[in-house]
């Protein structure tokens, strides 16, 4: 099945399913988008956005561990001027939150990453693209207004790893951002049950291109093992010295491989566990983000994503030091409830959250927030 057979086929099951749209002026948060878009999608689709792998303990963990974080407002502070913008590797940024790379977003709407990237644009997030996207990376491009990276995953062999990175690049996209959490298909038992088939090729000039997620050679106990499994970190510097564009390492947990991947030549990293996708029992990304800022200190931006769904969130992460946040399944719940509309005003309550919180807690730009403003228990 190609990716256009397989984009129209979702369509056309979107439009048999049954619809339970709320009002947008019903929607005020992001949790009402995720019922909204529970109530909407078919199970199979809302399960695969929303799941994670085994017993889902890290995916719950992502949430609970921001509640171990206490903010401690201060006041009498001239806040009556907020300002969330900032510069990321030369680019300016509206704010500091930015799309994650989420793949397949035609599973949850016929346009997929296009209306993502229009949404995003609307409400003036920068967006990075999955290589598992649902259309080609020049089309998104095509419809992007604020910056745009790309997500790489490696495979299934090095001259098509290096060929994805060059269209990225071509088609505008400001940064590489390599995973590096994913050397064996994840073990989702929402999606085993729900019997979900991901369709990942892609067409070019007709002729139909390998897949990322074919079996790489030697595969040990018939596990779905990806071209990444056989790297190391020699690849990074492989990566780097061709890619042209800054390269962040995503998915990095410790303080251990923050400094190889800086060893190794990434311009920055994204603390991320996959949203608790991938390794059940790994950690929640904002208790290590400490340890991993203190390692890094000033010679890379440390950014985070997994768990995030609200302002407060934000900018607690923010306060221990990374530069941004991305967020991936809110935006795929606001698209599949509303489409563009609903990924725009997904990132647009975010925002103002995250304005609001810096605001009560006396804190006008993003300079002013540091550890000073929480306490952790």
């Amino acid at each position: 099945m190609t990716r256009r057979q397989a984009t129209r086929q979702l369509a056309g099951f979107l439009a048999a399913s049954p619809l339970l749209a709320a009002p947008q002026e019903q929607l005020i948060n992001v949790f009402d988008f995720d019922a909204a878009a529970k109530g909407k999608l078919p199970k199979a689709a809302y399960d695969y956005v929303s799941g994670g792998s085994w017993d889902e303990w890290t995916l719950r963990r992502n949430r609970t561990m921001f509640e171990r974080i206490i903010l401690q407002p201060r006041f009498f502070r001239e806040v009556n001027k907020l300002d969330l913008s900032l510069t990321l590797f030369g680019q300016k940024m509206a704010m500091p939150i930015l799309v994650a790379p989420t793949g397949t977003h035609a599973l949850v709407h016929p346009d997929g990453e296009l209306a993502t990237v229009r949404g995003a644009g609307a409400a003036g997030a920068g967006m990075v693209v999955s290589t598992s996207s649902s259309f080609p990376i020049e089309k998104i491009s095509a419809e992007a207004k604020t910056p745009l990276w790309f997500q790489l995953y490696t495979g299934p062999d090095a001259e098509g790893t290096r060929e994805r990175v060059s269209r990225a690049v071509t088609a505008g996209c400001k940064a590489i951002c390599v995973t590096v959490d994913a050397p064996y298909q994840a073990p989702r038992e929402r999606d085993t049950r729900n019997g979900l088939v991901r369709v990942f090729g892609e067409d070019k000039g007709g002729t139909r291109q390998r897949r990322y997620s074919e079996e790489a050679p030697g595969s040990p106990y018939g596990l779905p093992m990806r071209f990444q499994a056989t790297l190391n970190w020699k690849f990074l510097d492989q990566l780097c010295a061709y890619a042209k564009v800054p390269v962040l390492v995503k998915g990095i947990l410790t303080r251990e491989d923050a400094l190889l991947a800086l060893q190794h030549g990434a311009a920055g990293m994204i603390v991320s566990n996959h949203g608790g996708r991938y390794l059940d029992g790994a950690p929640s990304t904002i208790e290590v983000l400490p340890g991993i800022v203190d390692a890094v200190k000033d010679r890379a931006p440390v950014l985070i994503d997994s768990g995030f769904r609200r302002g407060t969130d934000i900018l607690k992460a923010l306060a221990i030091g990374a530069k941004a946040v991305l967020v991936g399944r809110p935006p795929l719940w606001g698209l599949g409830a509303q489409g563009q509309d609903g990924v725009q005003r997904v990132l647009e309550i975010l925002r103002t959250e995250l304005a609001w919180a810096m605001g009560l807690a006396g804190r006008a730009t993003l300079a002013s927030v540091d550890r000073s403003l929480i306490r952790i228990e």
